[in-house]
Order: structure tokens, then C-alpha cells, then sequence
């Protein structure tokens, strides 16, 4: 496995890596499953603005230093008493190589002492939807409706 680490994200450079992992990976991600003038919408410099604005609770994965792949945990707004992952992106090109699923382990940890962890996930996403399968995660019927389609919550009860 390729040799990386999993920190908080802390540094005003990491906000802004962390910014572009986000959009690059939402492009890489969502291109064909949501609406072209949407994702047109997501620019590097809104996801550089958003990663500084809230970089609280942020767990950013770096290979050979560099970031490539983060998550975000914190209590839900959507199931009381629940907390969520509430987002996980790993750049496509380190896909694949089980950083994405150290990643996931990190953000399940630092949720240490929860009795449920949920996260969205957008329906017609088929590869993220078997990885959160493959680690606990299943559906648990409630979805909503948002601009770019419809996201599916899946929890997992510790």
C-alpha cells in the first residue's frame, strides 16, 4: 500500500489543497451523474473559499505530503442523536489502493462514542455506494431531494 497520513487539516496550504481535492474530485466524481450546468457551477475558488470558512473537523489524507483525499465529520442535521461523515473525497488517481478506506476508518474512529454514524450519498453513485456497503454502511430509507439529484442516507449502528 502506498505510504500516507491522515491529520488534521490545520494550515492555511491545506485549505486551499483541500479546496482543490474538492473540486477536482467532484468533477471527476459527479461528471454524467448530475447536471452538467451544476457541476459547472462547483469552481475552484468556492471550494477554496468553503475549505476556509469551515475547516473545523476535517481530516485531510497526504501522500508523500501532499493532499489527496479528505473527510469531514460532525454531528448530523438530519437524524437527531446520530453523527455523520459529512463528506469523504479521494482523487480519482488514488483510488483504488485502500487509502479510501483508511480514510473512512479515520473518520469512524474520530467518531468515537457514537451509536450511529450516517452519510449521504448520491443515488446512481454505484462505486461509492458498494464501498460504504463493503465497510458497514447500509440504507436505511430516508432520502431528500436536492438540485443535482437525489442523495440516499446509509448509516452504520456501532
Amino acid at each position: 500500500m502506498t505510504e500516507y497520513e491522515i491529520c488534521p487539516m490545520t494550515a492555511e496550504v491545506e485549505m486551499d489543497e483541500k479546496g482543490y481535492v474538492h473540486w477536482k474530485s467532484w468533477h471527476e466524481t459527479y461528471a454524467g451523474l448530475m447536471p452538467q450546468a451544476y457541476l459547472e457551477n462547483i469552481t475552484l475558488e468556492k471550494c477554496v473559499k468553503m475549505a476556509h470558512k469551515w475547516p473545523q473537523n476535517t481530516l485531510l489524507l497526504k501522500v508523500h505530503g501532499k493532499s489527496v483525499g479528505f473527510a469531514c465529520v460532525g454531528k448530523s442535521k438530519d437524524t437527531d442523536g446520530a453523527d455523520e461523515i459529512v463528506a469523504i473525497y479521494l482523487l480519482r488517481e488514488y483510488q483504488g489502493m485502500k487509502l479510501g478506506y483508511a480514510l473512512l476508518k479515520e473518520a469512524v474512529t474520530r467518531l468515537a462514542g457514537s451509536h450511529k454514524i450516517v452519510l449521504w450519498v448520491l443515488q446512481g453513485n454505484d462505486r461509492a455506494i458498494r464501498f460504504y456497503q463493503k465497510f458497514g454502511f447500509a440504507f436505511n430509507e430516508k432520502e431528500k431531494q436536492l438540485p443535482f439529484g437525489t442523495e440516499l442516507q446509509m448509516e452504520m449502528i456501532l
